[in-house]
This record gives C-alpha cells, structure tokens and sequence, in this order.
C-alpha cells in the first residue's frame, strides 16, 4: 500500500492540470469496484453513507464519519477525500480539529461547507471564512499536501444566488482553501462566470441542470475535477426498490455478473 504521503502527492498533483473524476463510494465494496475501474481518487458521500447505515444526512457524527473514512482509506491504494459536512461545530477550531483528526483517519483532502446541517441555516460570509481559515492553517501545519475544499451551498439549499456564490468563494480562496466548489451551478456560463473570478481549482457536482454538462464539456470550460455526491448512491437505490417491486423479474436479464463484480473487487485491492 502507498504511504499516506504518496497518496497525498499524487492527489495534489491530479488538481494542477486538467480535469478529472473523483467519484464517491459509500462502503468498502463500491470504493474497490470504483478503483477497480481505474478511477485516480475517491471522496465520500455523507449522505450516501448515512442512508447506507439507515440514518438521513448530518445524522451521523464526527466519530462516525471519521471511523468509516478510515475503514475507505485502508480499502483501496488510491487517495480518499471526505464530505466533512461543516466540520461538525460552529467555531472554527471545530474545523481545524476535524481537518486533524480527517489527516489521522487517512484522509488527504476534505470539503468544509458554509451551511450548518444541525440548525438549517447558513453561516454568514465572515464568519464561514473564519471557519475556512482556521481549517487552512490545520492543513498546512499536516506537513503534507491536504486538499481543503471550501463549499458554497447556495443553489443545493435552494438560494441561487450567483453574485453572493461568487463573493463567497473568494472570501474562501482567500481564507486559504485548495479548492472551491458551489454543488448544483449547472449551465456554462455559470463555471465560465466563476472561473473568471477566481484562481483555485473548481470541483463541480456532475449531472446537474436540464441539460447536464459532459465531462468533456466541463473539462473545456476550465473545471478541475468533477464528483458525483450522492448520486451514484442515489442509482443504486433506485435500482434496488424498483427491483424489490418488480413482480416479473424483468431487471435479472440486465444485471452486472456476479463474476464482473468480484473482478473489479479483486481488481481495486479486494481478495
């Protein structure tokens, strides 16, 4: 297996030049399928994970999280990044702790957003930079490379508002973060609009809007990476109840082989 370091240079490398995906497992298995397919790097679900576990999102806990990350680092050779939800705690040292304990878990990136899932409101801009910052300075002092993604919810907390997604963003680059990410912009000339205005790395959430953006599309607008959320979670379910209703049986002449599916297991580091 790859030390800790290696994984964490080869992550920051993946953000200097071109595009890349970074899809989201939730368990053991579909991290190993998911390197199984040759995917560069994983980053986790909350909510994915917690329904996985029979809980909804930011019903899970730090400890929790933290403990099924580490169960995902050790899972594959490849880099892992989290959803850190919004580092578990209002003041900023809650989130430069959880960027500390995130690198202990084996983390080598992680997302802090700017919306509280335990009160349903969203941190005002100084203060969410606040939060930032103090989970940039935990990073830095790791002494290896930690890709801290700043997350404006705006438009996936239903307030689509683009200026103040932009001031926002910047008052993150700022902060200190690698990497920013506003889930759910969707159109062209939103990632235009914002690549215009600032110098970090985007992330965007695959799959949005009416007509969704290709990877190949995004990639040509200048975005960094592309990640799924809880998407390829929220297939798989929906796969899974449509199956468990289906009288006929019909979805059994589509299924993967139970064959593939241990290939790519063994294939991404299972036995």
């Amino acid at each position: 297996m790859k030390s800790q370091a290696q994984k964490a240079t080869e992550f920051a490398a993946l953000h200097q030049s071109g595009c890349f995906v970074i899809p989201n497992p939730w368990d053991r298995g579909t991290a190993r399928m998911l390197a199984g397919l040759g995917f560069k790097a994983l980053t986790t679900t909350s909510a994915g994970y917690a329904r996985s576990i029979g809980v909804t999102d930011y019903k899970v806990g730090r400890d929790q999280i933290l403990a099924h990350c580490r169960d995902l680092a050790d899972a594959t050779d490849l880099p892992l990044a989290a959803d850190l939800e919004d580092g578990f705690g209002d003041a900023p040292e809650n989130c430069a702790e959880t960027i500390r304990l995130s690198a202990e878990a084996g983390l080598v990136g992680g997302s802090i957003e700017d919306w509280s899932g335990a009160a349903g409101t969203f941190y005002d801009i100084e203060a969410a930079a606040d939060r930032i910052r103090a989970a940039a300075e935990a990073a830095r002092s790791l002494g290896f490379p930690f890709q801290l993604v700043a997350r404006c919810e705006n438009y996936l907390r239903g307030r689509p508002d683009f200026a103040d997604t932009v001031r926002r963003l910047q008052a993150y680059q700022e902060a200190g973060a690698d990497v920013l990410y506003a889930p759910c912009l969707s159109t062209a000339e939103e990632f235009a609009a914002l690549l215009r205005e600032v110098d970090r790395p985007v992330n965007a959430l695959g799959g949005m809007g009416k007509a969704p953006l290709t990877v190949s599309e995004l990639a040509a607008l200048g975005v960094r990476r592309i990640s799924h959320g809880s998407l390829l979670h929220s297939e798989a379910m929906t796969a899974f109840l449509k199956a468990a209703t289906d009288e006929t049986f019909g979805f059994v002449a589509g299924l993967t082989s139970g064959g593939e599916l241990d290939r790519l297991l063994i294939a991404g580091g299972g036995d």
